[in-house]
């Protein structure tokens, strides 16, 4: 029945016996399991499969679909940069050791590819790159590769001449300097395109690794790749804004661009990359230049024979200890340089001596500071709360029995999730606070009272507060589980916080730790209480700031305690049907401390759980550090000028203060110039954090970066690192609102966006002043590199830290403090969503392809409503949430297909829905493979579904402000 298509006839039935792909003689994949890496299709679908007639060509070639975009933009062109020919080894032997004397892209140096791993490729235009391609780099080899099957075959190089790929640099864009204007219009297809980029790299990558000393351009923060480590770190640890800075502060201002570094020093590494080297020196301690302090790197050299070791930041020689002496060969090497990853590798750890340390190390203590009042338990947050704290700690081996008949040997062989020598301890609180004892020798956990709120102390020893979780896990399993009963008769409705915090801070202090504290409700209750300051009377005025900072002095001092001690803080925040919770003040606890806040602004049971417990989950089980300090260094010429993130800092030149560190935070540094760079010598940046890690070692993580130095603009311009400049403006734009008491009051929102407007203005304009003077009077010309600029600072000026019109303050204050913290990948996929349209998905997408095994994702949609269909079904994810948004004219068949028989209304469908049932159906399959995929390249916010039926729901609002290219009532 060629041509048939089930989705048209009245008669279908959606879930038809399936065959295997085998053949009836072939092993069969049978359904209902839950979605695994790169699993086969489970069906065979129709050929022509499809859910609503073709909607023709009207509707996609519609230029009024760009919000207005068109028309605001008449008149102007868009331009290529037209830079001198690239010539990519012009400054090869200007560093210090841009050859390492090994192969680009040794196989060794993988680890083995992880058969749980997803892969991904794009099922777009097939992209191909020039050998100088600033993405062109060596091919995957089977050791190298990330994914669970082999690598493509061979790529090919050679240039394409689609506008859809990635060019050189240094040639024009064929798209926008060609005719891209028609009577005073616009092509919108010929608008430069996020979900463009991202697909494109994605695809290139797929097959490539990029190495971090042959290449100078990063590859964009929200794509998946796999880097080779040659001596610069790798882009997940340190990214630049500029890859090339100019020589003086004059040439730097003429740009308008920001001269940073994004730094994420615990990032999290794929599958098939080298893992961080872990280095002994002794009691010595490693080797560090005796002037600046800088630790031994890939950039420093030998002279003297190798009696001289000569900084790479500050050019002082220093004598080479006589434990660490090698000799050097002719050519100044040190014979042993293979055999020494700090003198190869851009990224490493030092295991350092008793001098380094402030307090004895010991494994990270958690403790669970648990809200038991009266809404906690209403809204069955209580509940979840206690499951996800099980799921962190335990996983999926949690049998109900276990409290009553296993014994602490059985337990004790549930896999660790958790470090040895980590260890955990429960606290409860309303009105008064509640310690529990979970000794593994006691059949069930004790409770000990503590009502004084004035003077609270610890009623337990570290011996009973603090226990091995594996040891103690039916005791610690029968409390969790018997929580929500114990106290569900509770009728206290006001939690007092600030003494809880500060109990916690005191049975934390001799060893510190990380708290992690749920709160449903306003602390209204005991010393330090906080009232209702949010009455909707200062939005839109000046005094509307005052809401963005704490007021108590109390919250500030805990704060300052809590990082001194060594300790972090992790808020889970539910408000009560969306109610005030007052982050400014709670949350400065976690900003100062390096803690996270996970908001939940109308907390919802069922439907927030599973998003609850995730990210619990990934709370505890992701890398985590705790009493960390953190110094910035740079080459002479440089000196940092400003830090933006989440930490403690006494006064401008001390080091940075963490509580606790973790896989998904990042900061900001920006710097400023104190004489006149060497063109002929590189520029050089190190980021030393000492942190103790959760096992209760001390260590130093020194992350190494380099760059290039030019007296020439054009070649500044060749290579900008777009995400590095969008999160060091994010991160600046709001940071006088964070700023000490004296500054806050210094800056309304509405002056933050036209310093934003401004700054975008500003570098658009240097740019087409210095390096783009051949192209016509008042044709727009974009960098090359910075493309997809305009697009993200749209997006910033959306979110909701600094839209216009009406906002509540918690909603203002989180996002405001997230891009304080966010990384790169967090920051790019919040700013600018993903995606995909399920209803005309290709029957190959979303699973493995036949020939490489990879993964084929579905190309992205550009974030306007002119790309949306009637009748269509589209997966949005910013990073934060992910909406299943429905047309109201969604076809039966498609429901039905997703979500099972009988779901055939969308009025009838669960609104309370967070995951996709397993069913026996082709699409039902892609979507689960897509959004576990998606799951896996993501930041510390969990995924989890959520319904946006059009004229049903109120995610719907949400899924119109995710539309960052149309306008948004006030959001300018």
């Amino acid at each position: 029945m060629a041509g048939y298509n089930p989705y048209q006839q009245a008669g279908f039935q959606p879930n038809p016996p399936i065959q295997s792909q085998y053949g009836p003689n072939g092993p069969q994949i049978p359904y209902g399991g839950t979605p695994q890496p790169g699993y086969g299709p489970q069906g065979t679908p129709q050929p022509d499969q499809g859910y609503f007639p073709p909607q023709g060509l009207a509707a996609m070639n519609n230029d009024g679909g760009m919000g207005g975009l068109t028309g605001r933009m008449g008149g102007m062109e868009l331009g290529g940069d037209a830079a001198a020919p690239y010539r990519p080894n012009k400054k090869k032997n200007r560093h210090a050791y841009h050859n390492l004397d090994q192969s680009s892209g040794p196989a060794q140096a993988f680890a083995a590819p992880s058969p749980g791993q997803f892969g991904h490729a794009n099922a777009g235009n097939s992209l191909q790159y020039g050998p100088d391609h600033p993405y062109a780099g060596q091919q995957v080899t089977q050791a190298m590769n990330q994914f669970p099957a082999q690598a493509s075959a061979p790529f090919s190089p050679g240039l394409q001449a689609s506008n859809q790929g990635f060019r050189q640099p240094s040639q024009p864009d064929p798209a926008a300097v060609g005719p891209g204007v028609s009577q005073g219009k616009v092509d919108p297809e010929q608008i430069p395109s996020i979900p463009r980029l991202r697909d494109g790299a994605a695809q290139y990558y797929l097959e490539n690794v990029y190495p971090t000393m042959e290449q100078h351009l990063p590859p964009p923060a929200a794509v998946p790749f796999v880097a080779h480590d040659q001596g610069n770190s790798s882009p997940k640890f340190a990214r630049l804004t500029l890859n090339n800075i100019p020589s003086t502060q004059e040439a730097l201002t003429s740009t308008a661009l920001p001269l940073g570094i994004v730094l994420q020093p615990l990032a999290p590494l794929q599958d098939g990359e080298q893992a961080v080297p872990v280095l002994d020196f002794g009691d010595v301690g490693p080797p560090r230049c005796r002037r600046c302090r800088t630790y031994i790197n890939p950039f420093m050299t030998f002279r003297s024979g190798g009696n001289k070791l000569v900084c790479n930041m500050c050019t002082f020689p220093n004598d080479v200890p006589p434990e660490y002496f090698a000799p050097t060969d002719p050519s100044g090497v040190r014979v042993d340089r293979a055999q020494r990853p700090e003198l190869t590798v851009g990224t490493v750890e030092f295991t350092v001596p008793k001098e380094y340390w402030a307090k004895e190390p010991v494994g990270l203590h958690w403790l669970f500071l648990i809200d038991v009042g009266q809404e906690a338990i209403n809204r069955g947050f209580l509940q979840a709360f206690c499951e996800g704290i099980l799921l962190s700690l335990y996983g999926d081996h949690q049998q109900e029995g276990e409290e009553d008949g296993q014994t602490n040997g059985e337990a004790s062989e549930t896999p660790r999730r958790i470090p040895l020598g980590s260890k955990v301890g429960f606290v409860t609180f309303d009105r008064a606070m509640y310690f529990f004892n979970c000794n593994a020798k006691l059949e069930q956990a004790q409770m000990l009272v503590m009502p004084d709120l004035d003077e609270p102390f610890v009623p337990l020893g570290s011996d009973g507060l603090f226990v091995d979780p594996y040891e103690s896990k039916p005791v610690i399993t029968g409390l969790l589980r018997k929580l929500p009963s114990l106290f569900s008769r509770n009728k206290n409705p006001e939690p007092a916080l600030l003494p809880a915090l500060k109990a916690t801070q005191e049975a934390l202090a001799l060893t510190g730790g990380k708290i992690v504290c749920s709160l449903s409700a306003l602390p209204t209750w005991g010393p330090g209480r906080l009232f209702l300051r949010d009455k909707n009377d200062l939005h839109g005025i000046e005094t509307e700031r005052k809401l963005f900072q704490t007021e108590h002095a109390e919250w500030r001092t805990m704060a300052s305690k809590m990082v001194s001690s060594g300790i972090g803080v992790d808020f889970f925040l539910a408000a009560a049907s969306g109610g005030y919770m007052d982050i400014a003040t709670i949350g400065h606890i976690s900003a100062v401390s390096g803690g996270e806040i996970f908001f939940y602004p109308t907390f919802s049971a069922p439907r927030d759980v599973l998003r609850l417990t995730k990210e619990i989950e990934r709370t505890v089980i992701r890398e985590t550090g705790y009493q960390a300090l953190m110094k910035v260094r740079c080459s002479n010429g440089l000196q940092v000028s400003s830090y933006h993130g989440n930490f403690l800092q006494h006064n401008f030149g001390a080091d940075l203060e963490l509580g606790s560190v973790d896989a998904d935070k990042a900061l900001g540094v920006m710097f400023s110039y104190d004489g006149k760079l060497d063109s002929k010598l590189d520029a050089h940046f190190q980021c030393a954090l000492l942190y103790t890690t959760a096992s209760g070692e001390r260590r130093v993580r020194c992350t190494n970066t380099v760059a290039s130095v030019s007296e020439t603009i054009p070649e500044v311009m060749r290579y900008l690192d777009q995400d590095a400049i969008v999160s060091m403006i994010a991160k600046e734009g709001q940071c006088p609102i964070y700023r000490t008491a004296t500054r806050m009051t210094e800056r309304t929102l509405k002056d933050i966006r036209n310093a934003l407007t401004e700054k975008t203005i500003d570098i658009l304009a240097g740019h087409r002043r210095t390096g783009s003077s051949s192209h016509p009077p008042g044709q727009l010309v974009l960098p090359e590199n910075l493309k997809e600029f305009g697009m993200y600072i749209l997006g910033l000026l959306k979110s909701r830290a600094f839209k216009a019109g009406h906002e509540p303050s918690d909603r203002r204050t989180h996002t405001m403090r997230f891009l304080k913290s966010a990384s790169p990948l967090e920051l790019s996929l919040f700013l600018y969503p993903r995606i995909v349209p399920l209803h005309s998905l290709p029957d190959n997408s979303c699973f493995p392809d036949p020939e490489t095994g990879h993964l084929i994702i579905p190309p992205c949609l550009r974030a306007s409503f002119s790309r949306i269909e009637a009748g269509g079904a589209y997966l949005v994810d910013d990073g934060q949430i992910c909406l299943l948004w429905l047309h109201e004219h969604v076809s039966p068949n498609l429901l039905e297909d997703l979500f099972g028989p009988g779901n055939t209304n969308l009025a009838d469908l669960d609104h309370s829905l967070s995951s996709l049932p397993v069913l026996e159906t082709h699409l039902n399959a892609q979507v689960r493979n897509l959004i576990a995929y998606w799951g896996s390249v993501r930041g510390s916010k969990a995924l989890t579904l959520q319904l946006a039926r059009q004229g049903l729901d109120g995610a719907e609002y949400e899924f119109a402000r995710l539309l960052v290219e149309d306008r948004n009532n006030e959001a300018q």
